[in-house]
């Protein structure tokens, strides 16, 4: 199965590194965002990848385009004009960059990528959030209700930290650091995609998260898997600066792989 990974959007909400890197190449402990995200689906056994790329994607391609020299023992031979690869530890991915423009929307892109699907189902996701998503369970889920879309259901987030209060005295009882939002279902991306998906997006200004997941939940074709572990999208520099935190610490919740 292919993954395929939206990669070309402005990421305005953290300009200070935006401006100078597309968003999904942004680090988080020495390695881009969008690296995580592989490296999660890796771990379910699928590395074959499709990166929509847009807003700076020459820099995503200028990555891959030198992997496996980050981590190769490699011969120059200046006189030949010749390179030797003897050993690389760089992971076993196929990776295929496609250009859908800078303007583009996100169903827009997807349906850019149409011709690189095959015609199979295919997963699909963010390229800036991670979570400690089953990915396996989720195509599993998705085969056994045999609708068109799935949707990796989280729960964002807390701000800040919360405590009980006492009513009587203001005596503050308990206190949870950052629990999660308000309850409510957001969607965490890590979906799982039928094909005919994309006869549901109009053109590049089509928002895959308007009309194409609008018709498919009235249509009752779209169904939610729910993920209750981590989850965190970058969205901003505050955001990225609390993934910095558990990659510090060596201690990366969404890391599930060895």
């Amino acid at each position: 199965m292919k993954a395929v990974i939206l990669a070309g959007g402005f990421g305005t909400r953290i300009s200070e590194e935006s401006s100078i890197r597309p968003k999904p190449m942004i680090t988080v402990g020495g390695r881009p965002i969008l690296w995580h995200v592989m490296k999660i689906y890796a771990s379910h056994g699928i590395n074959d990848f499709i990166i929509c790329c847009g807003y700076k994607g020459g820099m995503i391609r200028e990555y891959f385009d030198d992997y496996i020299l980050h981590s190769a023992d490699v011969t120059y031979d200046l006189g030949g004009m010749t390179r030797t690869i003897h050993r690389t530890n760089s992971e076993d991915w196929r990776v295929t960059c496609v250009e859908t423009g800078e303007s583009a929307m996100t169903g827009g892109r997807l349906m850019r990528v149409a011709p690189y699907l095959d015609g199979q189902t295919f997963c699909m996701t963010y390229g800036d959030g991670v979570g400690s998503v089953d990915v396996a369970s989720s195509i599993a889920f998705h085969k056994m209700h045999g609708r068109l879309a799935t949707l990796t259901a989280v729960q964002s987030p807390g701000r800040f930290g919360a405590f009980v209060l006492d009513a009587e005295n203001d005596e503050v009882d308990a206190f949870r650091e950052k629990p999660k939002g308000d309850g409510a279902w957001i969607n965490g991306g890590f979906f799982v995609l039928e094909p005919e998906v994309l006869d549901l997006i109009d053109g590049e200004q089509t928002i895959w998260e308007r009309e194409p997941l609008e018709r498919l939940a009235a249509d009752g074709e779209l169904m939610a898997w729910r993920h209750d572990g981590f989850w965190h999208a970058m969205d901003t520099l505050r955001d990225r600066m609390i993934l910095e935190e558990y990659a510090a610490k060596g201690n990366e919740p969404w890391k599930c792989w060895g």
